[in-house]
């Protein structure tokens, strides 16, 4: 029953979670974020790219 007790004081582990919690959320905002960016990086660099075919034609 002491170990027990022991256990339930201890909270060294809290802040390893905390942490994780912390990164797990801000690589879903980077990724949620940086998907629509690809997006427009793309079809802007493709724009480019297609004119430039146009234009070489």
């Amino acid at each position: 029953m002491r170990r027990f007790r022991l256990l339930l004081k201890n909270n060294s582990g809290a802040t390893a979670v905390e942490y994780g919690l912390i990164v797990s959320i801000l690589a879903l905002t980077l990724f949620a974020a940086l998907g629509s960016y690809y997006d427009l990086m793309n079809n802007m660099f493709g724009g480019i790219a297609n004119t430039y075919e146009d234009a070489t034609r």
